[in-house]
């Protein structure tokens, strides 16, 4: 193989080509970041972030496919990957994973003691995430928990302070909001996992996961309405506040029927809802603040 062959494979491995988990990882981030510096925070440390959420998203997938490895090839939406197809070996994998997670690393030491101290709990959250299928039913929880890691560090790095209570309130929506979509994104799966002996939310739900899935967002829009009073946003921020409850609406009559292509739209269409909520903070900042 070429050595731009390989880079290619290398891409699809950490599915450069497939953005959106970066986009649902760096919305909650770029959230985190207005609220803690109340408007735009520094330029320094929004390309610092926006770059480390890419770096972390990356690296994230590839030690993801090394988990997986024995998993991908039996599963129609992974079997195409290219560690699961044998085209790079488990080691390349894991060598992406080091690099990429060293370079975020290198990243945050441009920041505060206090933030590096909260990125060395992201590391360890990124590379045990894709093993707790294997370990519990609930990996999706421990991923929103990874995801979710970045609204701390990002007010420690724009104020250098132990996060406020505004900070750990829009940890613990974005933590729910990950795994309500992630649920979504296992739906995708279901029938595969539960073959494989996979766990998953989606499979723990069983036929409750419309209600289930459901509950959890009422919950994420009435955290993402508590941040808003906290943060002293007004009638913008409620109105995009609205159209974020017509996106969830829309999720759950896409998974109605359960079927897997609508139930990846429904995942997929959770990058709206957190561009939504970014655009009513921003505006609402700008315009009314």
């Amino acid at each position: 193989m070429t050595a731009r062959a390989r880079f290619a494979e290398y891409v699809r491995l950490i599915r450069l080509d497939r953005p959106v988990g970066i986009y649902l990882l760096l919305w909650p981030t770029l959230w985190a970041l207005w609220i803690a510096a109340d408007g735009m925070p520094p330029l320094h440390i929004l390309l610092i972030f926006v770059a480390g959420v890419t770096l972390m998203r990356s690296a994230g997938c590839a030690i993801n496919d090394f988990a997986d490895r024995h998993i991908d090839p039996h599963v129609e939406r992974t079997r195409s990957r290219p560690l699961a197809q044998g085209r790079i070996q488990p080691w390349e994998a894991v060598a992406v994973f080091v690099v990429l997670s060293a370079l975020a690393f290198v990243l945050v030491l441009l920041t505060n003691p206090l933030t590096i101290a909260f990125a060395l709990v992201a590391v360890v959250l990124a590379a045990t995430y894709p093993f707790m299928k294997r370990l519990h039913s609930l990996p999706q929880v421990h991923l929103g928990v990874a995801f979710a890691w970045a609204v701390p560090m990002a007010f420690t790095a724009v104020t250098n302070e132990f996060p406020p209570p505004i900070a750990w309130l829009l940890f613990v929506t974005t933590l729910t909001w990950t795994v309500v979509y992630d649920t979504f994104y296992g739906m995708v799966d279901r029938e595969y996992d539960l073959a494989i002996g996979v766990r998953s939310t989606a499979i723990l739900f069983g036929e409750q996961d419309r209600l289930i899935t459901g509950i959890l967002q009422v919950l994420v829009w009435f955290g993402l309405f508590l941040v808003g009073q906290q943060a002293g946003f007004g009638g913008i921020y409620l109105g995009a506040l609205v159209v974020v409850a017509m996106l969830m609406f829309y999720q759950q009559f896409l998974i109605f029927d359960r079927e897997p292509d609508a139930c990846f739209r429904a995942f997929r269409n959770n990058h709206h809802l957190g561009l939504v909520v970014l655009v009513g903070m921003v505006a609402d900042t700008l315009l009314l603040g």
